[in-house]
């Protein structure tokens, strides 16, 4: 964290990424692709990414964007797993993200889909206590991923971010192709395809904010119109269509989008 308590817009200017490409398809044709996948896909010991031939949706329309910074909070090693909640309260966040080939809209099977964020109170596993909140740290919760199935939609399981100085709502993603699985759940090896962040609808957030557990805290939230990352892009830039699980925010919500990659 800089002097002025902003996180991942400092670590924008140390570090700064790649220009690499990245195209991401209307929440709509996500979830269409997202139709009848299931929850969660049982990794092979040595998985290589393949890419289906077949096109994915023949009238998508594509959308080229560009990467967005790591930020300062990732950390290596994390799990291989469907669900990355380990206990932590917040309501559920259903994430069916599609990963395709920019070039032919084909789906790519077997691309590990990493995520990581905070949770409800804006703190990151493995770095608790920057947002002003004490509370025990495994170092992984709300961190991991799984490798995308044969139709290249990776299903996670996580709860709705919070929130913390200097950035609005938000989970950062990574795609890798060609990892080897470990013997104690993680993953080594492969190539980064995509690094990238999530975002959510400025009303739904609000309508969650207002709610225990996310209404302890007590820092202030910065709005998607605010954000120092986020250009206003819509889906182009990570906005999520998510979809109500009942019929108050606390049942939750699901969270699609497709994302294209240079394979």
């Amino acid at each position: 964290m800089n002097g002025t308590g902003t996180r991942d817009t400092a670590d924008a200017s140390r570090n700064p990424i790649g220009r690499r490409t990245v195209l991401v398809a209307t929440g709509a044709t996500a979830a269409a692709l997202a139709v009848g996948v299931a929850a969660s896909e049982t990794p092979t010991a040595h998985p290589s990414a393949t890419v289906d031939t077949a096109p994915v949706a023949a009238a998508a329309v594509c959308t080229l964007t560009k990467e967005m910074t790591e930020g300062p909070y990732y950390l290596d090693g994390q799990y291989v797993r469907a669900d990355v909640t380990e206990g932590k309260t917040g309501f559920p966040l259903k994430l069916a993200l599609t990963v395709v080939d920019d070039d032919t809209c084909a789906t790519i099977s077997n691309a590990l889909v990493e995520i990581w964020h905070c949770d409800a109170l804006g703190e990151y596993s493995g770095y608790v206590g920057n947002n002003g909140h004490d509370e025990p740290d495994s170092g992984t919760f709300l961190r991991g991923g799984v490798l995308t199935d044969s139709s290249g939609v990776a299903n996670i399981t996580t709860v709705y971010p919070g929130w913390y100085r200097g950035r609005c709502v938000h989970v950062h993603v990574k795609v890798h192709v060609n990892v080897t699985l470990t013997s104690d759940g993680s993953f080594t090896g492969g190539t980064e395809l995509h690094t990238g962040q999530l975002f959510f609808d400025e009303t739904i957030t609000a309508k969650v904010g207002a709610l225990s557990p996310y209404s302890a805290n007590t820092v202030t939230r910065t709005t998607l119109a605010q954000d120092g990352i986020y250009d206003d892009g819509g889906a182009a830039s990570g906005l999520l269509t998510l979809t109500a699980l009942g019929s108050s925010p606390s049942a939750g919500y699901t969270g699609t989008l497709t994302l294209g990659v240079e394979n």
